[in-house]
Order: structure tokens, then sequence, then C-alpha cells
């Protein structure tokens, strides 16, 4: 039996400043983004829609006004909207932890939007090029959940299971007497870190070395964290659940399916588009 480590969600405290670990990680999320793009503009199918390094400096002061708000905006209106219109003043807490990557995915995706417009770039192009720069930033996120304790998993099934932890409560103070959740439960923060982080990176980072149409790989992410999501999230106690067609249904599946569902439309469309040769892979709109 695991016990959840409970670390101290201030990383460091400057007289009254408090540097939260879950702030930590949005940094480290942001200079991924940087690491890898730098990588991934030396690619040779990358380079010939000639990319610079400040289109990286550009891109990411966009995308951080996307993920912070737009993530927000997700977790009061999708999860917890009673919660936060209670109490307005803790939708600015963001070092609380509660941002909702569904949100923070339209968030993207609507900055992007706005500067590829600014860019003179065609706004699938751009999808294409962060595409792979995004699951280990988001990634980082779930580790930052996993110290504020969020995200408890659901009660195993089989207590014996070697990972199976004992989850503290965070509507309690964590220390010195924690009180713990009943029963022992999945990580979920941690599968959601591998799976719908790590895994689908490398899977994506593999598949954007080559040259692939216009909109497969932006595409190609959204399946790939859609389907991975799907999965992780029958390991997560939800937020909210419904049923269809008789079958329980987490919110996070709620929102991933529409995810899926575009997705192989996008890229039936793509490899379509390519067959008849109208879909040249060039850099500028």
């Amino acid at each position: 039996m695991l016990i959840h480590p409970m670390p101290d969600p201030i990383a460091l405290q400057l007289g009254p400043v408090a540097i939260h670990w879950y702030g930590l990680m949005y940094v480290l999320a942001f200079a991924l983004f940087i690491a890898l793009g730098r990588v991934r503009i030396k690619q040779p199918h990358i380079a010939a829609q000639q990319w610079k390094k400040e289109d990286l400096d550009d891109m990411l002061f966009y995308g951080m006004l996307g993920v912070v708000i737009g993530g927000r905006l997700g977790e009061v209106l999708f999860y917890r909207p009673a919660f936060f219109f209670a109490d307005p003043i803790e939708i600015f807490k963001v070092w609380h932890g509660g941002m909702s990557f569904h949100g923070g995915f339209l968030g993207v995706l609507i900055a992007m939007s706005l500067w590829s417009r600014k860019a003179g770039r065609n706004l699938l192009d751009v999808y294409d090029f962060i595409a792979p720069l995004v699951p280990l930033g988001y990634a980082a996120g779930r580790l930052g959940n996993f110290i504020n304790a969020e995200l408890p998993g659901r009660v195993v099934g089989d207590p014996s299971l070697p990972w199976a932890m004992m989850w503290p409560d965070t509507n309690y103070p964590l220390h010195p007497n924690p009180v713990f959740l009943q029963g022992l439960r999945h990580p979920s923060p941690l599968y959601q870190l591998l799976i719908d982080g790590l895994l689908v990176f490398i899977i994506l980072w593999l598949y954007a070395r080559k040259e692939r149409p216009r909109l497969a790989v932006g595409a190609m992410y959204t399946l790939l964290y859609g389907c991975a999501r799907f999965f992780t999230e029958w390991f997560r106690t939800p937020d909210w659940e419904t049923t269809v067609l008789g079958l329980p249904i987490t919110s996070g599946q709620v929102l991933s399916l529409p995810m899926i569902v575009a997705a192989l439309a996008m890229l039936a469309w793509s490899y379509q588009v390519k067959q008849r040769g109208r879909a040249p892979i060039i850099s500028k709109a």
C-alpha cells in the first residue's frame, strides 16, 4: 500500500510571495514548448516552411493566454460552476489548481487563430506545427495535479494493486494529521501524465517527423488525446457523470467524444484532399 507523499504545494516562500509547484509546472510546460519547438523547426519538412525562433516566442505568448484563460473558464463552466459563482474571486486563484484541459484546448485554438492572422500563416499549418509540442506540457500539468493531491482516482477493485494509494482529502489540512479518502485509490493524475501526456507525445512526435498532409498532425493529436483521455477517465473519480445508451460516462469522456469524432473527420478530409492533389504543404496563407 502506498500513501500519497503530500508535499507542500508551496515550492518557495519569498516573504509575502509564495511560489506554488502548480505554477512551476506551467513554467516547465512553456519551457518544454520552446525547447521542443526549436528541435521541430530544424526538421527538414518544417524548415521548408521557414519557421523561425521568433515565431516560437510570439506563439508562446498567445498560447499562454489561451491556456490560462481558456483552461480556467473551462474549469468554471464545464466542471464547477456552482462553486465558482458562489465565490467569484476564486476564479482568479489559479495557484489553487483547477484548469480544464478541454477549455485550455479551445483557448489555444482561438489564440493560434489570432496569431496566424497576425503572422500571415495558414492556420492549419500552425496547428500542425504546435501539436507535438503540447503533450509534454500537459504531462507537467498533471504532475502539478498530483502534487496538489487533486483529481483522486476511483477506489481500486483489487487492494493488492502495487500502486494503489491512500489519497488525502484536501478539504482538510494535509499536515500534521491528514484525513484520507475512503479506500485505496488509483493515482489517476499519474495515469494521465503517462498515457495522455508521455505516450501521446511519443506516438505523435514519431508521426510528425515525416511530412504529412495539411492538418493531419493536428488531427492526430486531437484523436490520440481524445482516445487516451476517454480511457484514463475510467480510473478517475468523475467531476460529474451521466448515462449514454444505458452506460455511465464521465464529464471528461463527454468532452472527449467530440474531439474523437472531429479528429476522425479531419484526418479523413486531410488524406482525401491530399489524394486529390489539392493540399500542398506551404508556409503562408
